[in-house]
């Protein structure tokens, strides 16, 4: 009876353990609507376990040819589990008041693939939850296109400023180190 009842243990912790291995961390807990679908969220503890890229995005800056490169970053590490994170947000005062006008600019212009949210407030004491998370362990976005990199257990493992360019060489080895990270 004692050997079942381990047995029985074993395999119970064994169907446990990935379940607490995914566990969804705090900042990646909610979700946030689809840029361009309506009524379509992205639910964000879909990312919990897997490397990630956050960054504040913005239509109408200097900064936004940067979505080319971030495209290029993501095709190139996205068989590696790598996932990208663009969240729009007016908190600088260059992203368009109209969704489709955003859009336009991510999916034709740009051609992104990753996954893109409406708008959203990304600094100061309106943040959403998952950059509030990403600016206790690191820092709050002072500009657009500020970039957070994100290990399999949910910890920021370097951010950037929006002068880094997506090829700049640190910020691929911080992708490569989350992608290396244990979940």
């Amino acid at each position: 009876m004692s050997i079942r009842r381990s047995a029985c243990a074993l395999l119970l912790s064994s169907l446990t353990l990935p379940a607490l291995a995914a566990e969804c961390p705090a900042m990646l807990q909610g979700e946030l609507p689809r840029l361009r679908a309506k009524g379509e969220n992205i639910e964000l503890c879909q990312f919990a376990g897997k490397p990630l890229l956050v960054v504040n995005t913005a239509s109408f800056c200097g900064f936004t040819p940067q979505f080319k490169g971030l495209e290029a970053l993501y095709q190139r590490y996205k068989d590696q589990g790598l996932e990208v994170l663009g969240v729009p947000s007016d908190d600088f005062r260059q992203e368009s008041a109209d969704s489709q006008k955003t859009a336009t600019v991510c999916y034709v212009n740009y051609g992104v693939t990753f996954a893109m949210t409406e708008p959203q407030p990304v600094s100061g004491d309106d943040a959403i939850p998952l950059f509030k998370g990403v600016a206790e362990q690191s820092r709050a976005p002072r500009w657009n296109f500020f970039k957070y990199v994100i290990d399999r257990q949910g910890k920021v493992v370097a951010s950037f400023s929006s002068l880094t360019k997506p090829d700049d060489p640190e910020l691929i080895a911080a992708v490569e180190k989350a992608i290396a990270s244990e979940p």
